[in-house]
């Protein structure tokens, strides 16, 4: 089922529905690369537990929508890539201490992020909610599946005050340093919130009733969905923009302009001709590549 696909190089099919893959494709391709540094091996950090984008086998092999696309983007790009795992709240900082070249695990594009490392162009994009018990008292909050955008802080503010009422007296777990965190901090003061290492120890909590709701990314939380067999549910808004970024790209060393480039190449080619969603299909069930 895993089975790895390998897009034919030098590919140039565009999908019409993707103008925005279109129009940074154009970009990539004039920007310069002849003048780029001989990129031939890349050493690339991931956290190895936030399925479905990467998680960590028995055997310690790493597998998920990442691994699987860095492979087809270096491929076509003709340069070796090593992954090295990595603990989430160390990516940053071994990035920007050299023990890596970039980091590529599900992490958002945010402007607190950019004041320190530089972002590839996004290659995943979805939005962020609740996961709950099923038939629990929280399987109905209020709002559910619908689109909240963050970008305007008081509308948003005003638009989950019912929100913020049907979680009092709950605890939501999250991970620690996420944008997920920030929301509740900024959009649910007054709700208790439990930080977790790994998104995997917040599900287990959640199905052992020692937190109420986990709250991430909804491509992360559908992995937790999906192993629960029907015990768990998304509830709640579906959370866009503002402090939630941009999507997902790789992380960079922000004077490493010629890496960012090549890499930029690969990945909008990858989405352009289709190889970056069928993969997305494999281990989404759904399409999260940029549009």
């Amino acid at each position: 089922m895993r089975v790895r696909h390998r897009p034919p190089e030098n590919s140039a099919v565009m999908h019409p529905a993707r103008p925005l893959l279109a129009a940074l494709l154009a970009f990539g391709l004039s920007s310069g690369l002849a003048q780029a540094k001989d990129w031939t091996h890349v050493r690339v950090a991931t956290e190895g537990a936030y399925p479905p984008f990467n998680s960590t086998t028995a055997d310690g092999k790493v597998i998920g929508y990442e691994p699987d696309l860095l492979k087809a983007v270096c491929d076509r790009l003709k340069i070796t890539c090593d992954t090295v795992v990595q603990d989430w709240d160390g990516l940053i900082p071994g990035l920007k201490a050299g023990k890596f070249d970039a980091i590529m695990s599900g992490m958002s594009i945010t402007p607190k992020r950019e004041e320190a490392i530089a972002f590839t162009v996004p290659y995943s994009q979805g939005p962020s909610t609740f996961a709950v018990m099923a038939g629990g008292p929280l399987a109905s909050l209020p709002s559910t599946g619908v689109d909240l955008d963050l970008a305007d802080h008081d509308a948003a503010m005003a638009r989950l005050a019912p929100l913020r009422d049907a979680l009092k007296g709950k605890v939501v777990g999250v991970q620690v340093a996420t944008i997920q965190a920030d929301l509740m901090a900024q959009y649910l003061p007054g709700v208790e919130v439990r930080s977790y290492k790994t998104n995997d120890e917040v599900a287990l909590d959640l199905e052992a009733g020692r937190v109420d709701a986990w709250i991430g990314s909804q491509t992360n939380l559908s992995a937790g969905v999906k192993a629960a067999k029907g015990g768990l549910a998304y509830a709640g808004p579906l959370f866009k923009g503002g402090l939630l970024g941009k999507g997902s790209g790789m992380g960079l060393r922000k004077d490493d302009a010629d890496l960012k480039a090549l890499l930029d190449r690969g990945l909008v080619e990858a989405m352009a001709d289709g190889t970056a969603g069928k993969l997305s299909q494999q281990w989404f069930g759904f399409d999260i590549v940029p549009r």
